[in-house]
């Protein structure tokens, strides 16, 4: 059978699910025994191999009770990110490199359809007068939804997948992400309660090394998890928080839930650490107040192209969120509220690299910024490199550390 014909046939049985079944009274396995004989009955004297056999009736199936063409897509481990740019346009990320697919939705409604279904299972609303929505799916795969008429081709749908197993700092170092060197570095500053901050650009794996980092935490403390779509898998700490912010609803029923509302609302849970999985706006000023206040050890992570970027960017975000501070005030903040900043990049062999950690010192007052003290720097291997492959490592800089006195409290030697 021709991929067209399956595709009819696919679109013909759906049709007359819809018309023959109850489908509200049907149990999930009843419902999928039906569609195999709706398939027995319409396809009698036409060869179907297994394969397409299973994959017609889990389309069907995924019409009413999955997520449509994404059920496949999303069992395959291979794809990182899914984009769904109206019912006829569908890419993934493999590997790092972007393809479309021959995978599409019937029509508009079908998308609509599958789209609220993702965002009621995480107890949200989406509607055309609330078309902007970040959710995510029961895996914890990050989910972006835009409708129309924001959207001018048709809803918007963007996954990004996240890997059953969470991420270690075992996997970064097979990965050639760091070194067995610097994640004992790394454990010795989240267990020394350093304040650290994650950096770098889309998809430069922020999220994962943060989610990596972060199972260093003593198992005893008590951790709070603050993001917009709860995605960290932190393991073994018993006393874990986790909350995740809330979209208005078009009924006014719900009123939104603001990062900034959490922080504030966490500094009365008695946290031991707070974990803010990404700041963009007004909350910085939170998040750093909250560093400054007594909760070392806290951590976090923002979009920026570099270590030095990442702390201009934090100065016009506490701006949006005070916008009274003098810069000289906001730069102090910054300075004593944030001590180590790890940067991260996607390299143009689309491979993601640890490419910086830097301690955050004092504030320049001559230059008026904030000074950085680049303790590890990533270095390409001119030699084995070219333009589809990057060799290199990061490497310790001549620079001794500066802050060591959280180390030696906490009772490790300060050499590093």
């Amino acid at each position: 059978m021709t991929k067209d014909i399956q595709q009819q046939l696919t679109q013909r049985l759906g049709d007359l699910a819809q018309r023959e079944l109850r489908l509200g009274d049907m149990a999930d396995g009843e419902l999928r025994d039906a569609i195999e004989r709706l398939l027995d009955r319409e396809a009698a004297g036409q060869y179907l191999s297994v394969d397409q056999r299973v994959e017609v009736v889990g389309d069907v199936y995924a019409r009413f009770r999955g997520f449509g063409p994404l059920d496949a897509i999303l069992k395959d481990e291979s794809i990182t990110e899914i984009m769904v740019n109206g019912p006829k346009h569908v890419f993934v990320e493999r590997r790092g490199r972007l393809m479309q697919l021959d995978r599409t939705f019937e029509d508009e409604d079908q998308l609509l359809q599958v789209i609220r279904r993702i965002v009621r299972q995480a107890g949200r609303e989406v509607t055309q007068s609330n078309p902007i929505v970040d959710t995510r799916l029961p895996d914890g795969s990050r989910v972006n939804v835009v409708l129309q008429p924001i959207a001018l081709n048709g809803p918007i749908l963007t996954i990004r997948k996240f890997s059953r197993e969470p991420m270690t700092i075992a996997k970064l170092i097979e990965y050639g992400s760091i070194t067995p060197e610097i994640a004992a570095f790394l454990e010795k500053l989240v267990k020394a309660r350093y304040n650290i901050f994650i950096s770098g650009g889309t998809g430069s794996g922020k999220t994962t090394f943060l989610n990596a980092v972060s199972n260093y935490i003593p198992k005893d403390e008590r951790v709070i998890t603050i993001e917009d779509s709860a995605e960290l898998t932190i393991e073994g700490v018993e006393n874990l928080v986790t909350m995740e912010t809330r979209n208005a609803t078009a009924s006014a029923e719900n009123a939104a839930i603001t990062i900034r509302d959490l922080i504030r609302s966490s500094l009365r849970m008695r946290p031991d650490r707070i974990i803010v999985g990404e700041v963009r706006g007004g909350e910085a000023l939170d998040m750093l107040q909250a560093m400054n206040t007594g909760h070392d050890g806290s951590l976090s992570t923002g979009h920026a192209n570099s270590a030095e970027d990442m702390l201009s960017r934090l100065e016009t975000m506490v701006l949006q969120g005070s916008e009274g501070l003098p810069l000289p005030a906001i730069r102090q903040q910054i300075s004593s509220a944030l001590d180590i900043i790890v940067h991260l990049g996607r390299m143009r062999d689309r491979t993601r690299k640890t490419l910086m950690i830097a301690e955050v010192l004092g504030i320049d007052h001559a230059a008026g910024v904030i000074q950085l003290n680049p303790l590890y720097q990533f270095q390409e291997d001119r030699v084995r490199s070219s333009l589809d492959h990057v060799e290199g490592r990061l490497m310790r800089t001549g620079d001794p550390m500066r802050g060591t006195m959280k180390l030696e409290m906490a009772g490790f030697s300060a050499d590093v």
